[in-house]
């Protein structure tokens, strides 16, 4: 048995026994006894009573037995796990705080609990303690952690290939029930999507700022905003919201099960909108003429790149056998997501993520961005450490600014993709710091001492992750707006 385990069996443990006295306390003073009278009839001292009372000791089998026909209740009557009154309830409450290690940790004296605390001082007691604790939760809750979460996240889509069966299979079934037969997913058949679910669309001009939809389960609405970036697919935010629904995503209890639904609602979004079965159908194909494209495949269902892309990365193992990675990488040259099950060597910090990372400037993510032709794919050949890969990179603008979406394969694979005879190729030896991360020698001699440059620090890095509901939506302003737009308001 793990620490862990061994600090939640011993709360386990002290939870009962405090319910426990406290259920002999009031059965006691309800039967007008006394600790002295009660000790006469256990055969022990008062202050061996108080003890019991105060969840100070657990009771053998053969006390509670005795202790069940003194009150003339059953045991079961004594073990009963809620609180025998507010009060008592209150009572256990601060008896744990005070037990627990924050409590501790803070070098206080004792709070005894006697009957001339009031109810509302331990309340506030209690609200202190809790808010204590909401806040080294908050701290414990940095890039650090998401970081971590993160990884084990990356490990497990790669275990699996990036491929979801559960998710295919219910994003079929919701296609079937709309009759869509394949092919492009119209707006109209993303509203009779909604419509099946029970649900009505409504397009405002005030959503949120922090959100990118608003779904009202009291009311069955979804509330979308009325103009959208034309970086941004309509369908894939309508879908996404769906898909939450579906899946049932509720408040996240930590950032892993944060990502967890980010990656699983995003997933079956995209399966909704690229079906499994006719884009294997396509990919096949596609495969068997050695012409395999991202860009064939954007074209074929009307999607983004870089979902596009996405959907690549789920179909291409399991139905092709081709292993992949895939990069979106800002023009600065830090990694925004990034997924492989082809051993491509990303760099990683010392936690492991690959998330914020600088790429290497040899390969094809960050070359892309020194090509002029910015409407054709760029293809290159890179020899790693590793080996030999091969990838397609491609240019996409948002508010943030320009990034590199890329997706490449072993040069064993390279044969079934379209692009591999290109003669752009490369080669990187990062992580070793000769590579690329340091100047060249010449120009570090005649500037490394006579410059000081002024880095551009993104604040988020030293800022824990976001709070509230949902990381990074404000909550408040989500309530004001659907207490705004309820038709029952």
């Amino acid at each position: 048995m793990n620490l862990r385990t061994l600090t939640q069996a011993d709360d386990e443990d002290m939870l009962d026994s405090l319910t426990v006295g406290r259920r002999v306390r009031q059965l006691r003073t309800d039967r007008g006894l006394t600790l002295d009278d009660l000790g006469a009839a256990l055969g022990r001292a008062a202050s061996q009573v108080s003890v019991i009372e105060n969840g100070k000791r657990e009771l053998k089998l053969s006390e509670l037995q005795k202790l069940a026909r003194i009150f003339d209740v059953s045991v079961d009557d004594l073990l009963n796990s809620e609180p025998p009154s507010r009060r008592a309830a209150l009572e256990i409450a601060l008896e744990r705080a005070q037990r627990g290690p924050l409590y501790s940790s803070l070098a206080l004296p004792d709070l005894p609990v006697r009957k001339t605390l009031s109810d509302e001082a331990i309340e506030t007691v209690l609200g202190l303690h809790d808010e204590l604790q909401r806040l080294h939760r908050e701290r414990a809750a940095t890039p650090e952690e998401a970081r971590r979460a993160n990884t084990e996240l990356r490990r497990m889509m790669r275990k699996q290939n990036n491929y979801f069966p559960e998710l295919e299979t219910t994003a079929r079934e919701l296609l079937d029930a709309v009759g869509h037969a394949g092919g492009p997913l119209s707006q109209r058949v993303a509203s009779d999507l909604a419509s099946h679910l029970g649900f009505s669309l409504h397009y405002v001009p005030d959503l949120p700022g922090s959100t990118r939809s608003v779904t009202d389960l009291r009311n069955g609405r979804i509330y979308l905003p009325v103009a959208q970036a034309e970086s941004t697919d309509p369908r894939s935010t309508l879908l996404q919201a769906l898909a939450g629904h579906v899946l049932g995503i509720r408040e996240p209890a930590n950032y892993a099960e944060f990502l967890h639904q980010r990656v699983e609602t995003n997933y079956l979004a995209a399966a909704l909108m690229v079906p499994e079965k006719t884009a294997v159908e396509f990919l096949t194909a596609a495969k068997a003429q050695r012409e395999l494209s991202v860009e064939d495949l954007r074209d074929a269902f009307a999607v983004p790149y870089e979902t596009a892309a996405h959907r690549f990365t789920n179909l291409a193992t399991e139905h092709l056998g081709v292993p992949v990675h895939f990069l979106k990488v800002h023009e600065g040259g830090t990694i925004s997501k990034a997924y492989e099950n082809d051993n491509a060597a990303f760099p990683t910090d010392a936690l492991g993520s690959i998330e914020g990372q600088t790429v290497c400037r040899n390969w094809s993510a960050r070359k892309v961005f020194d090509v002029e032709d910015r409407f054709s794919p760029y293809h290159q050949y890179t020899d790693k450490p590793g080996g030999t890969y091969w990838c397609t990179s491609r240019i996409q603008s948002n508010h943030r600014g320009d990034f590199s979406v890329s997706l490449g394969t072993p040069f064993a694979s390279a044969k079934w993709f379209r692009g591999r005879d290109t003669t752009n190729r490369a080669t990187s030896t990062c992580p070793d710091d000769e590579c690329c991360r340091s100047a060249p020698e010449n120009l570090s001699e005649r500037w490394a001492k006579h410059s000081i440059p002024s880095a551009r620090l993104n604040s988020s890095l030293l800022a824990a992750m976001p709070t509230g509901m949902y990381p990074g939506v404000d909550s408040t302003e989500v309530f004001e707006f659907l207490e705004t737009h309820s038709p029952n308001s």
